[in-house]
Order: structure tokens, then C-alpha cells, then sequence
């Protein structure tokens, strides 16, 4: 009888395959091969162990390899513009002396139609595709008839085309045909930035390509008026003119800011916009060439320690809705005036710009989870995102006879009629409005003006002026009065605090 063969059994087959997966993982992480989605797969995103915070990228690194290595990764970005221009015209009609030196000659130059010519411009760009993506400000090139990019490693020139562009973050997508592959600067992770920590700024300040200058983050989430979603890093690496739409990295060689602006004549004071912002519309500007954001139809407003105290709140923290579009994302949602909103899709919401630069780049139609507190105690809700297109501008005031003003608030108020409201804008005639304010009264210094619409006082709703009577008389007895009123097409809170 022959012996019976040893086969395979289901362990050993399991075993193998076990094994296998093990080896081809090490072997994937070795040649830096991961599977890409298709956003990952557009532009190079830094591996995830050097977004790690570590001690040495607090320390200063050796800049001169950084150069050499970062450097081919930057652009030069030149843009002409066609501008039209009506030449100067001291007399359109001019008859006199002149003409006999010049005749009709001299009427014509002065009289001619608008005449064009073509103004230059300088700015920076890095690459984040080796086909040619390159990354940049939106006023770099903006209104640009023709676009040239120069790279830093062979000095070739190409015309560059828009891919898409966005205003409102100030930044655009080019694209130029290399005749081979380009070398990519790696996109990291801004949030992980840490004060103090060392950057550096490559670009073509005043034309000298190829520059690189040095520096730390002074402070982050700086608002400088520069848009609606201003959350700059700022930075004491120099950036000039020219500068705009270069990148600024940190000492691992990632992108994580774009060098957006400077303060005119400020010292070691610039501004870079944080690149995960940047990754969070790069898509929809590749596939869509503009960028669709998010939206929920509230107002909102900043939750100051004295409107925090008049809720009941022992910190300010969060963001106050002041009005809930009827109908809106919001008010589908459950979301009420008065809430305070402390958490919105899982991110925190510490102050004014936190909410709109949040729901800004969440998805539209993605549900997300929001976190407030009402009556002083938080409740979860789920808002669907929606679009909208920008809000239009307030109504005008009206102008009504002053009724007698209170003593001790210092305002006067008249009913809300059907013509009145026709006039503001506006079509709910419940409330009293604002007819005027002393400057030096508790009213005047709460910020109420004459037009305002008050439609609470101390959560208690006014529907007329017997209504606010009643309940300015209660209000006068309290330290502090909190106020709701419409101004335009939004509605606030105001703390007003009576006079003894």
C-alpha cells in the first residue's frame, strides 16, 4: 500500500495568501505605490508619516538642499493684459490759437476714440501635476489675454491656458503642454502648521526668478479683509510683489500655503492662504472650472460675552443665529434663531468666520451633523447642504415722524405698517421700527439706528407697540436687555443696557 501524498490543505493555502498580501504591502510601501482616488491622483498629496508633527521641523533645516530641491518645482508667471483707455481730452471742442499751427491735426489727437495697449504683470505658480497643472492666484491672471509660464529647471517658455479660477479664495488652475514630465511639489497639510515653525518662500518677487527667502509662521487664521473666507497663515518670510501664487513650504518640502498678500510697506508681514483650502476646491476647479459651495440660509452673528450672559452661557463660544431663512437648508433642518451653533459637520465653530468657511466647502446635498445650544442645552441636527447665489443688498430706511422717545433706552419706535415694510423690503408687518435714536443713550450705544425693526426683546416676540410697551417696561427693571431687530435682510442681536 503507497503512502498517501501530502497535499495543500485550506490552512496552508490561507497561510500563503496571508504571507503574500504582507509582502506586496511592504513591497508597495517600499516603491511609495498607494492606491489613489480620483482627487489624489491629480495632484501629488505628501505621505502621510511627513505630515507628522516632529521636533526637527521646529529646528533649522539645511536650507541649501531644500533650494536645490524645491526650486524646480517653481514657475514664473507672466500675464499681458489689453486695457482701454480714452485718451485725455482738456477741450473736446477746442477752437482757438493752435490751429494755426496745427489744424484739424490737433482736434483729432485730442477727440480720438479709446485707444488700447497691453500692460505686463509678474507672478508666481508651482506645479502639482507632472502634465502641467499648475497652481496659482486668480489675480495673477486674472483678465489675462495671454498667459506665459517659465520654469525654473530648463528657463522654457509656455503659453498657459485657465482651467478654473475662484475669486472669492483668490486662487486659479493653469495648465501648460511640458514636452515632458514635470517635477511636482508634494501638497501637505497646513492644519498641522504650528507658530514658530520654519518656512520658505520661492517665487518672482519684482521679476527675480527663482528667489528663496526664509522665515517662521508668526500666526495663523489671520482676517485681513481680504474676502469672504479670509484664514491666512501669516509669515515673516519676505513675499513682494510678484511673490502672489508661489508656494510656501515647510521644512519636509510641502506645499502649505500659496503666498497670496502683503500689508504696502509693512516689514516681515506677509500672508499665505492655507493650501488645505485650496485642496478643497481643486477638484471642482480641474472637472468644473468655478467653484460651488455650500450653503444653509442663515444669518449669524458674533456671540460677545454680554449676548453670551443673556443666554445663559457661561463662555462665548460658538456662533449665534440671529434669522433662519423659512424654507432654507436650515429651517428644514430644525436650526432656530437664537441657537447657538457650537459644532458644525464635526469641526468646531469658535467664532464668526468659522461657519461660513465651513459650510462653505462642505458638499452640497451631504447631511450634515450640527451641534447647538438651545435654552442651554445642546441639541443635534441635520442641515443638507444647498447652493445660493450671493445675497442682494439691504432696502433703504424710511423716513417716519419721531413719537416720543423712551427715557431711559433713548429710542423712539412707530407701528410697522403695510406701506412701511413695502418701503424696507420686506413683507412681515409684525414688529415696530426704529424711528430714532439719541447718539449718547443706552440704545445709541448698542448699536440700534434708526430704521431697525425690533421683532424680540428678551425672546419675547413684539408683534406691535403695545407689545413693546409692555415689554420695554419689564426690561427697564433688568441690568441688560437683549434685543432681536431686522436690519435690511438680516436679523442680529443686540444687548442694550438700561440706564439707572
Amino acid at each position: 500500500m503507497e503512502p498517501r501524498k501530502k497535499g495543500f490543505g485550506i490552512k496552508t493555502v490561507a497561510l500563503v495568501a496571508f504571507i503574500s498580501v504582507l509582502i506586496g504591502i511592504a513591497i508597495t510601501a517600499r516603491l511609495d505605490i498607494t492606491n489613489l482616488t480620483g482627487a489624489q491622483g491629480f495632484w501629488k498629496e505628501a505621505p502621510p508619516s511627513a505630515a507628522v508633527k516632529t521636533d526637527s521641523s521646529l529646528q533649522a533645516p539645511n536650507f541649501v538642499e531644500l533650494a536645490k530641491r524645491l526650486s524646480p518645482m517653481v514657475v514664473n508667471i507672466s500675464t499681458t493684459q489689453v486695457i482701454k483707455e480714452r485718451p485725455l481730452v482738456p477741450f473736446p471742442e477746442f477752437k482757438g490759437p493752435f490751429d494755426e499751427f496745427f489744424g484739424d491735426d490737433f482736434n483729432k489727437f485730442f477727440n480720438e476714440p479709446n485707444r488700447e495697449f497691453k500692460r505686463q504683470s509678474l507672478g508666481s505658480g508651482f506645479v502639482i501635476n507632472k502634465d502641467g497643472y499648475i497652481l496659482t492666484n486668480f489675480h495673477v491672471i486674472e483678465n489675462a489675454t495671454e498667459i506665459i509660464v517659465t520654469l525654473s529647471s530648463d528657463k522654457k517658455d509656455y503659453k498657459a491656458k485657465v482651467v478654473g479660477q475662484d475669486q472669492k479664495l483668490d486662487i486659479a488652475l493653469i495648465k501648460i503642454k511640458p514636452d515632458t514630465d514635470l517635477p511636482v511639489a508634494p501638497l501637505g497639510n497646513s492644519d498641522d502648521l504650528q507658530i514658530g515653525e520654519w518656512v520658505l518662500a520661492i517665487g518672482n518677487p519684482f521679476g527675480l526668478g527663482g528667489s528663496v527667502t526664509a522665515g517662521i509662521v508668526s500666526q495663523k487664521g489671520r482676517v485681513i479683509g481680504a474676502g469672504p473666507y479670509d484664514n491666512f497663515i501669516q509669515t515673516d518670510a519676505s513675499i513682494n510683489p510678484g511673490n502672489s501664487g508661489g508656494p510656501l513650504f515647510n521644512v519636509r518640502g510641502e506645499v502649505v500655503g500659496l503666498n497670496t498678500a502683503i500689508i504696502a510697506g509693512g516689514q516681515g508681514i506677509g500672508f499665505a492662504t492655507p493650501i488645505n483650502m485650496a485642496k478643497e476646491v481643486l477638484v471642482q476647479l480641474k472637472e468644473k472650472g468655478k467653484v460651488t459651495r455650500g450653503w444653509i440660509g442663515v444669518s449669524i452673528q458674533e456671540l460677545t460675552p454680554e449676548l453670551a450672559k443673556s443666554f445663559g452661557l457661561k463662555e462665548a463660544k460658538g456662533v449665534l443665529v440671529s434669522s433662519v431663512t423659512p424654507g432654507d437648508p436650515a429651517d428644514k433642518g430644525g436650526i432656530k434663531a437664537g441657537d447657538i451653533i457650537t459644532s458644525f459637520d464635526g469641526k468646531p465653530i469658535t467664532d464668526l468666520g468659522d461657519l461660513p468657511r465651513t459650510v462653505a466647502t462642505t458638499p452640497p446635498g451631504k447631511d450634515a451633523e450640527v451641534k447647538v445650544l438651545r435654552d442651554g442645552k445642546e441639541k443635534t441636527l441635520f442641515v443638507k447642504i444647498g447652493t445660493k447665489s450671493e445675497e442682494e443688498a439691504a432696502a433703504a430706511e424710511p423716513e417716519e415722524k419721531d413719537t416720543a422717545p423712551d427715557k431711559r433706552l433713548g429710542l423712539s419706535v412707530q407701528p410697522l405698517t403695510p406701506e412701511v415694510a413695502k418701503r424696507l423690503g420686506i413683507t412681515d408687518t409684525e414688529g415696530v421700527i426704529v424711528s430714532s435714536v439719541k447718539p449718547d443713550s443706552p440704545a445709541g450705544e448698542a448699536g440700534l439706528r434708526r430704521g431697525d425693526v425690533i421683532k424680540e426683546i428678551d425672546r419675547k416676540p413684539v408683534k406691535n407697540v403695545r407689545d413693546y410697551s409692555k415689554l420695554v417696561t419689564e426690561a427697564e427693571k433688568n441690568d441688560v436687555a437683549l434685543f432681536l431687530i431686522l436690519r435690511g435682510n438680516s436679523s442680529i442681536y443686540v444687548v442694550v443696557k438700561p440706564k439707572g
